[in-house]
C-alpha cells in the first residue's frame, strides 16, 4: 500500500490526470445507464398499449413516418432508432418509416402518400415545415387536415416541442416523452399561416416568418464556432460594420382578428347512410330561405414601415384554447436601435426568435399583405427556412391542424384557460 502512495506521489500529474478520466468515464457509463432505464420504461409503457384487444375485423391503426436522417448534424437517424422506433412498433401500430433523402422531398412525397390513420414527423423545424406544406397543397387537403399529427423533436430546433411537450434537459426523456404522447391520444388545436408569392405556390408555416437584420445574423452564429459562448454576440457584432443602421422598408397591409367560430365536436366514426341522408335533408328543407346577407366590406388598414426586423407569428407558443378571436401576431421592432441594443437584442431573439421586444409596434391581424421596394435583396425565414423575399400575402388558417401532445400540457392549458 505504502508503495502505490509513493508511486502516485511520484507521478501525481499522471495519477491526476488518471483519475479525471476515470471519473468522466464513470459518469458517462452512469449516463448511458439511465438512458437505457428510461428506453425501457418507455417500452414496457408502449407494450401495455400493443396488448390491448382489438375486434377480429378491425384493421390496425397505419402511421406513416416522415424522417429526416440528416436532422441534428446526421444524428437524428440514430436517435429515432433507438428512442422511438422500438416504442412505436410495440404499441400495435402499423408503422412505415419514410426516409427523406434530400431538401424538399417531403413535399413531393406527401402528394402521393395513400390514406394513413396518423402522420408522424422526425426530424426539426425544417422537416414540419417540408410536411405540413406538402400535406396542405394537396387537392384533397380538406380530408386530408383532419390527419392527426404526431411530432419526434430530432432536429436542432424544434419551436413546437415548447408546446407540445414538457421541458426536459435529457434528449432520451424528451424523444420517448414525444413518442407515448402520439400513442395516449391527447391532441391540441393548432393554427397556420398560409404564405403566397406571387407566381410561387404557397408555403405553410406553424412559427411564423421573419425579414430582418436580428434574422440575417443568426444564420451566420454558426461561422464563429471557435469563440464558444460568444459566437452569438460576435455574429451580430460583426454584422454591424454593414451600412449601419440597418433599416427594412416595406409597404403592409392588413385586416384586424376575426371572431372565432364555436368548435365543431370530433365523430369517432362515420354515421349510418340514413344518418347522413336525414341531415342533408335537414339542412336543406329548412336552411333560412329569402335574400342573402350583404357582406361588409372588408376594411384593409395600410402602415408603411421602416423596421430592423418584422415578425409574423401564430398563437402556437401560447396556446390558449378559449380564446374567442383568431389573429397573428406582426412585430414591427424599433429602427432607432445602437449597435450595443443591437447585440443584446440579437441574443434575445436567438432564444425565442419569435419575442416581441420593448419599444416594438405590434399588429393583430388575420390576413396581411407585404410590399417590398422593387430591388429587394435578402431572405425571408419561414419556420427557420429560407426563401427569397418577395412581395407575400399571409393569412391565417385557424386551428387548421392537429397535433399530438403530452396530456400534463393540455391540463395545463386548461388549467390556465379556467383561472
Amino acid at each position: 500500500m505504502a508503495k502505490v502512495l509513493a508511486t502516485l506521489r511520484q507521478h501525481w500529474k499522471k495519477s491526476t490526470f488518471g483519475a479525471c478520466l476515470l471519473g468522466w468515464g464513470g459518469h458517462w457509463l452512469y449516463g448511458k445507464h439511465c438512458d437505457n432505464l428510461l428506453r425501457r420504461a418507455a417500452c414496457q409503457e408502449a407494450q401495455a398499449f400493443g396488448n390491448q384487444l382489438i375486434p377480429a375485423t378491425m384493421p390496425l391503426k397505419k402511421a406513416t413516418v416522415f424522417l429526416n436522417p440528416a436532422a441534428c448534424k446526421g444524428k437524428a437517424g440514430n436517435l429515432f432508432e433507438k428512442n422511438a422506433a422500438p416504442i412505436l412498433h410495440l404499441s400495435g401500430l402499423d408503422v412505415t418509416v419514410v426516409k427523406t433523402d434530400y431538401e424538399g422531398q417531403a413535399k413531393k412525397l406527401l402528394e402521393l402518400m395513400e390514406n394513413t390513420d396518423l402522420i408522424i414527423i422526425a426530424g426539426g423545424d425544417g422537416t414540419v415545415q417540408e410536411v405540413v406544406t406538402g400535406l396542405l397543397r394537396r387537392s384533397d387537403e380538406a380530408a386530408f387536415s383532419k390527419i392527426p399529427i404526431g411530432f419526434i423533436p430530432l432536429g436542432k430546433t424544434c419551436s413546437l416541442s415548447h408546446t407540445l411537450y414538457p421541458e426536459s434537459t435529457n434528449q432520451v426523456q424528451h424523444i420517448t416523452n414525444a413518442t407515448l404522447a402520439i400513442l395516449k391520444g391527447e391532441t391540441v388545436p393548432l393554427d397556420v399561416l398560409q404564405i403566397k408569392g406571387e407566381k410561387e405556390q404557397p408555403v405553410f408555416a406553424v412559427s411564423g416568418l421573419r425579414w430582418g437584420s436580428y434574422r440575417d445574423a443568426g444564420v451566420k452564429v454558426s461561422k464563429y464556432w471557435y469563440l464558444g459562448p460568444l459566437k452569438t454576440k460576435a455574429a451580430h457584432f460583426f454584422s454591424t460594420f454593414k451600412e449601419w443602421p440597418q433599416k427594412h422598408q416595406a409597404a403592409l397591409m392588413y385586416l384586424g382578428p376575426t371572431e372565432r367560430p364555436p368548435e365543431e365536436p370530433e365523430e369517432k366514426s362515420r354515421p349510418p347512410l340514413h344518418v347522413r341522408l336525414y341531415r342533408r335533408l335537414r339542412s336543406y328543407w329548412f336552411s333560412p330561405k329569402g335574400f342573402p346577407k350583404e357582406v361588409a366590406p372588408e376594411e384593409w388598414e395600410e402602415l408603411k414601415l421602416s423596421t430592423t426586423e418584422l415578425c409574423i407569428a401564430t398563437q402556437n407558443r401560447q396556446l390558449d384554447l378559449t380564446r374567442t378571436e383568431d389573429f397573428m401576431d406582426i412585430c414591427i421592432e424599433s429602427e432607432s436601435v445602437s449597435k450595443g441594443q443591437f447585440v443584446h437584442r440579437g441574443s434575445q431573439k436567438m432564444r425565442d426568435p419569435h419575442m416581441c421586444l420593448e419599444g416594438s409596434q405590434r399588429i393583430q391581424a388575420s390576413r396581411c399583405i407585404l410590399q417590398l421596394p422593387e430591388g429587394t435583396e435578402g431572405f425571408f425565414g419561414i419556420d427557420n427556412e429560407e426563401y427569397e423575399a418577395m412581395p407575400v400575402e399571409v393569412k391565417l388558417l385557424p386551428r387548421k391542424l392537429r397535433f399530438f401532445c403530452d396530456p400534463r400540457m393540455r391540463e395545463q392549458l386548461l388549467q390556465a384557460a379556467v383561472q
